[in-house]
């Protein structure tokens, strides 16, 4: 077996299992008469969904040979820090509390394992472009914009996807701040390894 098709084979079955998790759990939600978008608005949810697409479409560019733009490793670079913050807050903040009605192995996968599968894609496949620390600006775009749709959304139908920005159980607004801040910089040292590696690591595919 090529690493070519352990690539185009590890990001389709990874991508679809993925989508397969993501829409068990949707449809447990529904059948409790949960609202549809608060499911929508779990940040896990949302980067598991971009990272299987990240990697589907990835898969499909290696099956038909089509070099990644800069684009492409930079939207790329977007679903891996994401999923790896994902990984992280959950294990320091979430691991803890109690999940409800989440099905256990799709638990597994959307927190443990996905977090894991796009930084080893990264490392094995790491961009075709040279990053620059301008790129982070572009991966900042997608948590930024996720707090505040949370924050005016929560504001709104009074219901916060986790407790750390719901400023009745953070604390206040301060807390939430804190928080906020102290999750932000993670985002920023993340970015910053997913920089440093994506530039020195070897590629294993040439396409």
């Amino acid at each position: 077996m090529t690493k070519r098709t352990v690539l185009i084979g590890g990001r389709f079955f990874f991508g679809l299992l993925t989508l397969v998790a993501v829409a068990t759990q949707l449809v447990v939600h529904v059948g409790l008469n949960y609202d549809v978008g608060n499911f929508f608005s779990y940040f896990t949810n949302l980067s598991n969904i971009f990272a299987a697409v990240v990697l589907l479409v990835g898969g499909y560019r290696v099956l038909i040979r089509k070099r990644p733009s800069e684009a492409d490793d930079v939207t790329r670079g977007t679903a891996t820090i994401a999923m790896a913050v994902v990984g992280l807050v959950f294990g320091a903040l979430l691991a803890g509390e109690d999940l409800g009605s989440m099905v256990p192995w799709v638990n597994f996968v959307v927190h443990y394992l996905m977090p894991v599968v796009m930084v080893a894609d990264w490392l094995f496949q790491p961009p075709r472009a040279r990053l620059e620390l301008r790129h982070i600006w572009y991966w900042l775009i997608y948590p930024v914009a996720y707090l505040a749709y949370s924050l005016i959304r929560g504001s709104i139908v009074r219901w916060y996807p986790y407790w750390f920005i719901n400023p009745d159980r953070a604390g206040g607004w301060g807390g939430v701040l804190v928080y906020a801040i102290a999750i932000a910089v993670g985002f920023l040292v993340v970015s910053l390894a997913v920089l440093w590696l994506g530039n020195r690591m070897k590629r294993q595919v040439d396409y």
